[in-house]
């Protein structure tokens, strides 16, 4: 069974960290991915027979860490989703960028355009076809002089394709090893961590909030 860090479990939902480059769900690539992981830790823990009930509740791109929840039962997840739809359910991340960002608090709002057929996504006028509002705050933690990198927090308010990456290349700042949108780091992995994240439980309704860092090591080393 493939290493899962387990952050959080009971009967109803079971939290854990989702490794870089492993995706959230099965894809064309057939790579071993997290649902697949955490329906197999809990077979094997509980000595499931036949098929494990999990809900896939909310994803992060491939190449990106951090911390998941997914859902034990059809009830957990309907609930986990109606959060996220109610913007009950919040995300935090960290992003290692390009340059210093000047103003230490800030928020960025653009409209964006996801092209299917490239798996991209453009900043564009509001006025076009299919152009999604995206939205985010972000707080400089630290920046390093030597290698010329910030460190952020991005406070996600919206949930649009590829939206932190997209929106912090088009504000001058691309994330640091961003193969897709940014211009330093080629070859690297992208410097972007879901490091937090907050909700009702969807039984108890207590709010729970989970914190999850990367190791201080290659890029990450700017958390020392």
């Amino acid at each position: 069974m493939q290493d899962l860090k387990v952050l959080f479990e009971d009967n109803h939902i079971i939290v854990v960290e989702k490794s870089p480059n492993i995706p959230s769900q099965a894809d064309k690539t057939e790579d071993i991915d997290m649902l697949s992981i955490v329906k197999q830790y809990i077979k094997e823990k509980y000595q499931k027979p036949g098929n494990v009930y999990l809900g896939l509740v909310h994803r992060l791109d491939r190449p990106v860490g951090g911390v998941m929840v997914f859902a034990k039962t059809s009830k957990s997840a309907s609930r986990l989703s109606d959060q996220i739809r109610q913007k009950i359910f919040q995300k935090k991340y960290l992003a290692v960028v390009d340059g210093k960002v000047m103003q230490e608090e800030g928020e960025l709002k653009d409209y964006l355009y996801k092209d299917e057929r490239h798996n991209i996504s453009k900043v564009v006028n509001k006025d076009k076809k299919n152009a999604k509002l995206a939205k985010l705050n972000y707080k400089l933690i630290k920046y390093n002089e030597v290698k010329d990198l910030s460190l952020l927090e991005i406070n996600l308010h919206t949930g649009r394709h590829h939206q932190i990456r997209v929106q912090l290349a088009n504000f001058g700042h691309s994330i640091f090893g961003d193969q897709k949108y940014g211009k330093r780091g080629q070859g690297k992995q992208i410097a972007l961590w879901a490091y937090e994240i907050s909700f009702e439980h969807p039984i108890t309704k207590e709010v729970l909030t989970f914190k999850d860092l990367p190791e201080p090591v290659g890029t990450w080393s700017i958390l020392r």
